[in-house]
């Protein structure tokens, strides 16, 4: 038995989303956060985002075959699945927490709007602009090439886990959208090309899947948010929190 499905679930709001959103209308330079970004919590709608996914993966039937879970150490992740399971009526699988699954780290950028950034670090906009996204690594953070790096090491491990056919993956918007250029085997134009056209919404689930070990991955599903649509107490939010992103 080996892993030939991977369900990708980005978190829901969080606070940090919020206050980024908040920030950037008000032209801001910084934004307010009381938490280190490992610990920033989910926000009240990301609350009912996460139910909504786990009535969504209870109807999918996602643990009809053995499953395995992964998530991010960062907490949103965690409470993000953790309610999931818990509003879908599912067991926890096997779980492990993996530190190479956390959001990508912003160096002197963290919680600068776009305007800070460019207010407050000019000389990073001018070598953002010369680089490009994808090469780009503000100082003491990191570029999209050395997350996707990290990632490498960590889908090395999928071909590894024993007795489960579905990987569920609990992370964040660029986790997501840089495990599915790698299992595409995206390049820098591609991928571009790509997130110029598709977000990650919060609490959207993502599916790849494979024939067997060593087949290479499809795309079956990017950023699903039917269930959000469905539930009332629950919208489609697609923060980005990133000023050097693709989307505004």
């Amino acid at each position: 038995m080996s892993v030939t499905e991977i369900w990708l679930v980005r978190h829901g709001e969080s606070t940090a989303n919020v206050a980024a959103g908040r920030a950037q209308a008000a032209g801001a330079d910084v934004i307010e956060i009381d938490h280190r970004d490992a610990d920033v919590p989910l926000s009240p709608l990301g609350e009912e985002q996460s139910r909504a996914l786990g009535s969504e993966l209870a109807e999918r039937g996602v643990d009809d075959v053995p499953v395995v879970l992964w998530v991010s150490s960062y907490l949103r992740a965690q409470q993000t699945i953790a309610i999931a399971l818990e509003a879908g009526g599912l067991p926890e699988p096997t779980k492990r927490v993996d530190e190479r699954l956390r959001d990508r780290e912003l160096g002197v950028l963290d919680r600068l709007t776009r305007t800070g950034a460019r207010n407050l670090h000019p000389d990073e906009e001018q070598r953002r602009d010369r680089l490009g996204k994808y090469y780009h690594r503000p100082a003491g953070g990191e570029s999209w090439v050395d997350v996707k790096l990290r990632l490498r090491s960590l889908l090395a491990d999928v071909d590894r886990i024993d007795g489960a056919e579905r990987l569920v993956v609990a992370a964040h918007d660029a986790v997501v959208m840089l495990v599915v250029a790698i299992c595409l085997d995206l390049d820098e134009t591609a991928l571009m090309d790509f997130a110029a056209d598709h977000t990650v919404a919060n609490a959207s689930l993502t599916r790849l899947r494979r024939d067997a070990v060593g087949s290479p991955w499809t795309l079956e599903e990017f950023s699903g948010t039917g269930h959000l649509d469905e539930d009332p107490a629950a919208e489609v939010t697609e923060h980005e929190g990133r000023k050097d992103d693709v989307h505004v």
